[in-house]
């Protein structure tokens, strides 16, 4: 097949997020809050063991029962979005109940996400060669603000977010909706993702699909540009 045009997934794919601590440290800031260091490394711990960073996880997570049905339908709108993942960090005790809201305005900023090494290359060469490219991603927040202060934002020639649309992925009307966008047939596109089952959707309309690791940016310097050969 001709590939006219290329969609990526955001999290896990073009960008990663900070590590828990990371994501904690920030929050504890924001709020002029301290934990001392056994404290902090448990709640770290508990955080990631229960998922509560979004973008963060990267093993099996059981979802707590009174949650599971939120957490099935949290990228279709900014309120489950929020309080999916707010209900899953207070199922760690933190010592003020601010810290809930802080570390999920925190998962939001730009200084949270890293892109992967290879990104900006990626999508560079795909604007050289005359290859449009989309954003389509399964979130609760508008993302565009991350591909902006990371320098990425002019490859990109769509966003289309979850939350926007009240569909998440693998629903193939977000597929549709970005290469409508981009004006290509979805026969021409190509779709890439960390996710197997939500990226594996846009298959569902005829695009082409290929996979990338979700790993921490230093385990994965160069996982896109496989993506040119295809080409």
């Amino acid at each position: 097949m001709t590939i006219k045009a290329v969609l990526f997934d955001f999290s896990g794919t073009l960008f990663r997020i900070e590590s828990t601590g990371s994501w904690l440290r920030a929050a504890l800031d924001a709020t002029g809050l301290t934990l001392p260091d056994g404290e902090f490394d448990r709640a770290v711990a508990g955080l990631d063991e229960v998922g509560a960073l979004p973008g963060g996880s990267t093993h099996h997570v059981d979802v707590p029962a009174h949650l599971a049905e939120l957490m099935a339908v949290r990228d279709v709108d900014a309120d489950r979005h929020r309080a999916a993942y707010t209900g899953l960090a207070r199922e760690v005790p933190l010592p003020d109940e601010r810290l809930y809201d802080a570390l999920y305005e925190r998962h939001m900023a730009p200084a949270a996400w890293c892109p992967y090494p290879d990104a900006h290359e990626v999508l560079a060469a795909l604007r050289g060669r005359g290859v449009p490219v989309g954003v389509v991603s399964n979130i609760g927040w508008d993302l565009r603000p991350v591909f902006v202060e990371h320098g990425l934002d002019p490859y990109v020639g769509t966003y289309v977010m979850s939350y926007r649309h009240g569909v998440q992925k693998p629903d193939p009307r977000l597929f549709a909706a970005a290469c409508e966008a981009l004006g290509v047939a979805p026969a021409d596109t190509l779709m890439v993702g960390d996710d197997r089952r939500s990226d594996a959707g846009a298959a569902k309309l005829g695009c082409a699909v290929h996979f990338v690791d979700h790993l921490p940016t230093t385990q994965r310097p160069d996982g896109l540009r496989p993506l040119l050969d295809l080409l």
